[in-house]
């Protein structure tokens, strides 16, 4: 593909982006395709950059045809390309059109393009009417898919009211029972009793595909007081609601009744939120089922070791005297959840 050719399908400033990314030693592959067959034409190990010009809501399935890119790159080799978030085609909707006007016709394609897709009878709909392209994602739905078909983020920029990225092959797709879905309500896998993976319920407050984004945005920003994540823009609009007033932790309730998890005790973490902690704590916590009420509540710490020395003072009282030590727990949080009003970050 001649450079006249590529400066045809995008712009000189997306193409300057796409050059920086590539060395006089890379050997380049360009193409504009949202099919498979296009890709399975490339051959294996061959080329250690390829760059589709095509943009990535029109690929279906857009999985299959990431994984199909991961399986022609070698290790390390990068894939470029772009596609129109949320946030991008919400600001290009309300520049092309008058004011007012655009208001208007921007809530309409809310309605299409993000609320029927995500619901089982417009689904369908939706599919067959759209031929299955065009789906729009939020950035953190496009970085967690392609981090959860074995590439690493390099690089992102908007730039056209679109969002290009360079990603880096690091591992083949993940395999897993888990499976990221749209739904309201969510199970999560979190690192249970005796190191076996459970799967918590929650009010879904981050987008689609955030779970594979957690050591991204933690090398991106680390943890901001109270150990959440700092920045963290996987969490939506709505999701700050539920986690402000504990909603999203209400289903929890069915892992208690299922007997996963005890109504006091450490609060269930992920496999790479656990790794942070040190070896002492980590094997402290393993020996007790996960709360829904964290110590965290009665003892308000504000730095991931305060965190952990929380835990551990709970621990080691509730490994001593489980009944005493839940209930002496259960009253601290309740004072300064009802009584003090103290919130979730």
């Amino acid at each position: 593909m001649n450079t006249k050719h590529i400066n045809s399908l995008i712009s000189s400033e997306a193409y300057t982006f796409v050059k920086e990314h590539i060395t006089d030693a890379d050997k380049e592959y360009y193409l504009a395709t949202n099919t498979l067959f296009n890709i399975s034409a490339i051959e294996d190990n061959t080329y250690n950059v390829i760059i589709n010009l095509k943009r990535l809501n029109d690929s279906k399935p857009i999985n299959k045809q990431l994984r199909a890119f991961n399986k022609k790159l070698p290790e390390n080799g990068k894939l470029i390309g772009f596609i129109e978030t949320y946030a991008t085609r919400k600001y290009r909707i309300l520049k092309k059109y008058p004011k007012y006007l655009n208001h208007i016709y921007y809530v309409f394609d809310v309605f299409l393009t993000r609320i029927t897709p995500k619901f089982l009878l417009t689904k369908r709909l939706y599919s067959h009417l759209s031929a299955g392209k065009g789906l729009v994602m939020s950035r953190t739905e496009v970085l967690g898919r392609l981090h959860y078909c074995g590439f690493k983020v390099i690089q992102e920029r908007e730039i056209d009211h679109k969002l290009y990225f360079v990603v880096e092959k690091k591992d083949k797709p993940t395999k897993s029972d888990y499976k990221p879905s749209y739904q309201f309500i969510i199970k999560l896998p979190r690192v249970g009793k005796n190191g076996k993976i459970i799967k918590v319920y929650k009010l879904r407050t981050m987008h689609p595909y955030a779970e594979y984004l957690q050591k991204y945005v933690y090398d991106s920003n680390d943890l901001k007081e109270g150990g959440k994540m700092n920045n963290d823009f996987r969490i939506s609009t709505v999701g700050k609601f539920l986690r402000k007033y504990w909603l999203d932790e209400l289903p929890m309730l069915l892992n208690v009744l299922k007997g996963d998890m005890k109504l006091v005790g450490v609060r269930p973490l992920s496999q790479h939120y656990l790794s942070l902690y040190d070896e002492e704590t980590k094997k402290l916590r393993l020996q007790t089922k996960p709360g829904l009420l964290p110590p965290f509540y009665a003892d308000l710490p504000k730095t991931l070791n305060e965190i952990q020395e929380s835990e551990t003072n709970y621990l080691n009282n509730y490994l001593e005297s489980p009944f005493k030590t839940d209930c002496k727990y259960l009253y601290k949080i309740l004072t300064n959840i009802v009584l003090k009003n103290n919130r979730s970050a």
